[in-house]
């Protein structure tokens, strides 16, 4: 089979695709015939080495993709060959990702693919779905599970909802009945935010987000979704209801952030760091579920009808995909695996 690996980090030129035997799964384990597979910046970050040294001598990046059962392993009863499956956290803990024809995963990081659901829509959701169901499920007066009607009467600022993460925060809380404003830097972005369902949007740059989001809800939001707390925190402040919680999932604009502990106490708001490695086993199930739920009622989905524009490229070209997300590709970047 074919694989991307890289064995030391750097720019996209260290990764390669070379031939490797397929693995076979072992106990609790299945093997997946991969037919798509996302790009996340994650993906890049882990092979630039900034998240410190390689875990192994070899990888396969790749947290998300989907695919088709292809084998499985001892103990396993509640998947068999033939089934279509999408993938969380691939990668994690592990030196085999999804950028590769077939890969060998924990029965726990494979999710049945509802039929209606297409390969595009299950290698897009992992990193940036499972993401923004954290985000949106951490709030003091807010449901800890998503379904329809669980955010009725509830106010979610997401910022930067052109992004995948955005789109998907988007596209859930819609879902779930919330009330959604999303910020964007363009009217090209907003169109695409207004696409996944949103039914505001501020451009920050030509306009004051502060009188903007207040205007649409006076008493301030309930959660916030935030992509780049550097730059946007203090604004975030001065939205949020009180009890509110600001859910921040990346770095975007700075690594550094500094608060007014007068001006923040009166919010009585919390901050939740969300990052999926360390989130745990019932999160992730919770999430898994709540976003198939999702796609069975037809709520979720990927392209320029949905938001998120897609970018494909074959397996070949896994390290123009890379750079394209690197570079700050607007949509989704898939690869052609199978």
């Amino acid at each position: 089979m074919r694989a991307v690996v890289y064995t030391e980090s750097g720019d996209s030129s260290v990764l390669e695709v070379v031939e490797r035997e397929a693995a076979e799964p072992g106990p609790g384990e299945v093997r997946v015939r991969v037919v798509r597979a996302g790009v996340n910046p994650t993906d890049w970050k882990f092979r630039a080495g900034g998240m410190g040294e390689l875990a192994f001598p070899e990888i396969v990046p790749g947290q998300d993709g989907a695919g088709v059962i292809d084998a499985v392993g001892s103990g396993v009863t509640d998947l068999a060959v033939g089934d279509r499956v999408w993938t969380i956290l691939a990668q994690h803990t592990r030196p085999g990702g999804t950028a590769q024809e077939q890969v060998v995963l924990p029965v726990a990081h494979v999710v049945p693919l509802p039929d209606a659901a297409s390969y595009d829509v299950g290698a897009s959701l992992g990193v940036p779905a499972v993401t923004a169901h954290r985000a949106l499920t951490t709030s003091e007066d807010g449901p800890d599970r998503l379904s329809p009607g669980a955010m009725d009467g509830m106010t979610v600022l997401v910022a930067g909802g052109a992004g995948a993460v955005g789109n998907a925060a988007v596209q859930l809380a819609r879902w779930a009945g919330a009330t959604v404003i999303s910020t964007v830097s363009s009217d090209e972005k907003a169109a695409l935010a207004q696409a996944a369902g949103a039914q505001h949007t501020v451009n920050y740059r030509e306009a004051d987000t502060v009188a903007a989001v207040r205007e649409i809800a006076p008493d301030g939001v309930d959660l916030v979704v935030e992509v780049a707390p550097a730059q946007n925190l203090r604004t975030d402040l001065q939205v949020i209801k009180p009890r509110g919680t600001i859910a921040i999932y990346a770095n975007n604009g700075g690594d550094e952030v500094t608060l007014s502990v007068r001006e923040t106490f009166s919010t009585n708001a919390r901050f939740q760091w969300v990052l999926l490695y360390t989130v745990g086993p019932a999160a992730l199930r919770a999430a898994a579920e709540d976003i198939t739920a999702a796609l069975v009622d037809g709520a979720f989905g990927v392209g320029d009808d949905h938001g998120l524009p897609l970018h494909h490229y074959p397996l070949e070209q896994t390290a123009d995909a890379h750079a394209a997300v690197e570079d700050g590709a607007v949509g989704k970047v898939l690869l052609d695996v199978g």
